[in-house]
């Protein structure tokens, strides 16, 4: 049998590494940032375009590369973080696999510029598809410059698995954010279709998050601080009054490195126990630091995994540093022993012997042969006798009643009978017909609505339902453009982040047909002047965050499949939710609206809405 193993070309190889390291544009991105703050950068500049499908540049002003290392860094597992296998359990840099650019190389056009301190003059060169078209001195400030054009041009198939245009940018925005947060002494500047996204000049943790997400989180961190023997907390965790509903404002940072890690996401969230609300998610900004060598960051091609030595110490530290905070800080109730200053006995009164109070009683008292004097103004009673006003005793009062008890009433009384005012009883404008028994519906559980029919019974699920029908009335009102609209006494004010403000602004227009007015946008604060009728005015902080995470992940390109969505989300987040008490008149009307959808029998994520059970198969129940 003839030899069928062989060795893959490099430019095949790098490929399929690629396939690994570079899943999207985002991908790309957080390579190219990494590769710039291990060059000791002060100052990033990243600009993309089309989502990073047709460019994505890295500007920086760090140390540099020679000539010789320009052209060596493209070759595979070529890396100036490690030289022997010791140094794979001491890495205090982010890329060390010497990959990245190899792989970026293999399936884009790869420009780059760069130059150390000491050289006169820098070095450009040229890459197409791990092929070195073009290698010539260059005229270039300090630092390096890496431009990437046309991602998977050459694999056309990676190329159409991509999202929409939004999705992509917000992927490379989590990106984004992940690597400034991590470095706060570093200047960011993003730049997306030519406009100015983030500008992030050099500061501390705190800032840094509130230039992110906006100038009204300031208020809502709470710091957090703990140093042990095995790990070093940092940063800040969200107040449980800020708490949302998505799982957006979370990060956790290993020596600056970002990581998920649902283990220690669980110890925060169990810190939290008993202060959030139902499906609210706390949010925190945790940097921990412990020795390189007691974590492994190489077990996931993207390196956001790790492997800790000692998991189970670090998440009772981070349980235990979190619930101190909240504690601290009077977010939760806490044990306090210590002495209440004002619960001590005052000096004066120290060596004194309390003094029993006395109590005078009054022996002879008698209520019967006494009355006070009410219209005395002394402070203290009169007690004077009971004089009636005849000569008998209180006893002749009721001779004669056992007798007969109703003249007794007219002598005393001079009323022969007592007439009692009948309850009035309004008319009603429309004769209320008694209800047939098929007519009657009634509520299960807070959840489903039973109606019976002549087969049998229909069992309704009360929120899918609202959402069908929530669904079809946002719909039409943004095809055809019609809604009504409660405008509001005094506009509402509320803060976003700046992202989000951009993102509620691009879908302003359908958002104001379904009954929604905006008075001005902000750069963190949106203006609303009207709401739709069937949304209260508290819910619309929350309405409007739900559309967003929404929208930040699965929003297609705009047209029909964009108000779609749209109309989804509204539906979901408005629907009456399970365990609301329906009474009669709500549960029959529900049931009436259902049925005049034109689908009524699905909701807007085709989910089955109703069910019919047949009185056949009740029968056979009781055989």
């Amino acid at each position: 049998m003839a030899d069928i193993i062989q060795l893959l070309p490099d430019h095949v190889a790098n490929q399929i590494a690629a396939g690994e390291v570079v899943q999207r544009p985002a991908s790309v991105v957080k390579e190219l940032l990494e590769n710039a703050i291990d060059a000791k950068a002060t100052s990033i500049k990243l600009v993309i375009k089309d989502a990073g499908k047709t460019l994505v540049q890295v500007i920086d002003n760090g140390i540099g590369m020679s000539t010789t290392d320009a052209r060596f860094c493209f070759e595979r597992h070529a890396t100036s973080k490690i030289k022997s296998a010791d140094d794979l359990f001491k890495i205090n840099t982010k890329g060390f696999r010497g990959e990245a650019l190899a792989s970026i190389a293999a399936i884009a056009h790869v420009e780059l510029k760069t130059k150390t301190e000491d050289q006169e003059i820098g070095t450009h060169i040229t890459i197409e598809g791990s092929e070195v078209s073009s290698q010539e001195a260059a005229v270039v400030p300090k630092g390096t410059t890496i431009t990437v054009k046309n991602l998977f041009y050459n694999i056309p198939a990676r190329r159409n698995f991509l999202k929409s245009n939004t999705v992509e940018t917000r992927h490379i925005i989590d990106e984004f954010h992940r690597v400034a947060l991590a470095h706060p002494q570093v200047e960011f500047i993003f730049l997306n279709n030519g406009s100015s996204v983030f500008n992030l000049p050099a500061s501390n943790i705190r800032q840094r998050i509130v230039n992110i997400f906006g100038t009204k989180t300031n208020e809502k961190l709470v710091p957090v601080s703990e140093e042990t023997d095995i790990v070093k907390v940092e940063g800040f965790i969200v107040k449980p009054q800020f708490a949302k509903k998505s799982r957006g404002e979370q990060f956790f940072f290993v020596n600056d490195r970002f990581i998920k890690s649902p283990y220690l996401h669980h110890a925060i969230h169990s810190a939290f126990e008993g202060l959030l609300k139902d499906g609210a998610h706390p949010g925190y900004f945790l940097f921990l630091e412990v020795a390189p060598e007691s974590i492994d960051i190489n077990i996931h091609p993207t390196k956001t995994e790790i492997k800790f030595e000692d998991e189970h110490s670090i998440y009772a530290m981070l349980r235990a540093t979190t619930k101190h905070s909240l504690g601290q800080f009077n977010i939760a109730p806490i044990l306090d022993f210590e002495k209440n200053p004002t619960m001590e006995t005052p000096y004066g009164f120290n060596g004194k012997n309390p003094k029993a109070p006395t109590i005078e009683v009054d022996r002879n008292f008698n209520p019967f042969n006494s009355e006070p004097n009410f219209g005395s103004s002394n402070t203290s009673f009169k007690q004077q006798p009971f004089k009636p006003k005849s000569s008998a005793t209180w006893e002749a009062m009721y001779v004669g009643l056992e007798n007969d008890p109703d003249n007794y009433r007219e002598s005393q009384t001079g009323i022969a009978s007592i007439e009692y005012e009948s309850e009035e009883v309004t008319g009603s404008f429309f004769e209320s017909e008694e209800k047939k028994p098929s007519d009657i519906t009634f509520q299960l559980q807070k959840k489903y609505i039973i109606s019976p029919v002549k087969s049998g019974m229909m069992i309704i699920h009360q929120n899918l339902a609202h959402q069908r029908i929530l669904y079809e009335s946002f719909l039409k009102n943004i095809t055809i453009k019609e809604a009504i609209s409660q405008q509001l006494l005094f506009p509402l004010q509320l803060h976003f982040s700046t992202l989000d403000v951009e993102i509620i602004k691009s879908i302003q227009e359908q958002l104001e047909h379904t009954g929604f007015g905006f008075s001005s946008f902000k750069k963190d604060l949106i203006e609303i002047s009207g709401i739709p009728v069937s949304v209260k005015e508290s819910e619309i902080k929350n309405v409007l965050e739900k559309l967003v995470s929404d929208i930040n992940n699965e929003l297609p390109e705009a047209g029909f499949s964009q108000n779609d969505l749209l109309a989804k989300s509204l539906a979901k987040n408005l629907a009456i939710k399970t365990g609301t008490l329906l009474n009669i008149e709500e549960q029959e009307h529900l049931v009436h609206q259902l049925f005049a959808c034109k689908e009524p029998t699905v909701s807007p994520t085709n989910k089955p809405v109703l069910m019919m059970l047949d009185i056949s198969d009740i029968d056979k129940k009781f055989m």
